[in-house]
């Protein structure tokens, strides 16, 4: 059977070159849930310009098919998030300006923007620092995506998810946008929250739009 053309290493290398063009100094790693494990590539600042064969084929049992001297420790992360959590076929992690900048301020986004709905709550947490590729971090961050499609690491970046590659994309362009509005509101205060009721009418309206046929 033929893959579908979202689960390809192009799909991969498209969605990096679309985040490093909104990112351009940012890490990013980009993952599809694939053939009973995962297929990841990378790119970013420090990356040679990737192309369809860097991605790499990470299976179950940590068998590895690909350039195996490119698997950076993040691997680890995503495959944790995978097993947790059977309808993510899709995870972006990344460094991009503004998410850092928070992150490395160990704060998390707060609801005070209805836009915070698309990462399925009113917040974006920001878990603890550990150390890369350690099994600290993967359960810090699947604990913390458990309840939604998006967390912060302290000091690190930003991790999406999503069921497809587009909704993890688009959610992490969404929180980007989001981290940089809250630290511009910071310098004038701490911006008011959006109360509940403010918040699930925003998750609604998101519900609505996904189920809403595309014409």
């Amino acid at each position: 059977m033929r893959a579908a053309p979202e689960h390809t290493p192009s799909a991969l290398i498209d969605a990096i070159g679309r985040l490093e063009r909104l990112c351009p100094r940012a890490d990013i790693s980009v993952s599809l849930r694939h053939g009973g494990g995962l297929l990841i590539a990378w790119g970013g600042i420090d990356s040679d310009a990737p192309a369809p064969e860097h991605a790499v084929f990470v299976a179950r049992d940590g068998g590895v098919k690909g350039r195996s001297h490119d698997l950076a420790p993040d691997w680890t992360l995503q495959r944790a998030i995978y097993q947790a959590q059977p309808d993510v076929h899709a995870v972006v992690h990344l460094q991009p300006t503004y998410a850092t900048a928070l992150a490395s301020l160990r704060r998390g986004l707060p609801a005070f923007h209805p836009r915070i709905a698309v990462a399925g709550g009113d917040s974006v947490p920001c878990v603890p620092y550990h150390a890369p590729g350690s099994e600290a971090l993967s359960t810090a961050v699947v604990d913390a995506l458990a309840r939604r499609s998006a967390c912060l690491i302290a000091h690190d970046g930003l991790v999406t998810t999503g069921a497809t590659l587009a909704r993890a994309e688009s959610t992490a362009v969404s929180i980007e946008f989001l981290c940089q509005s809250y630290l511009a509101a910071l310098s004038a205060g701490e911006p008011p929250r959006l109360d509940r009721a403010e918040i699930t009418a925003a998750l609604d309206r998101l519900r609505s739009y996904a189920r809403a046929p595309r014409g």
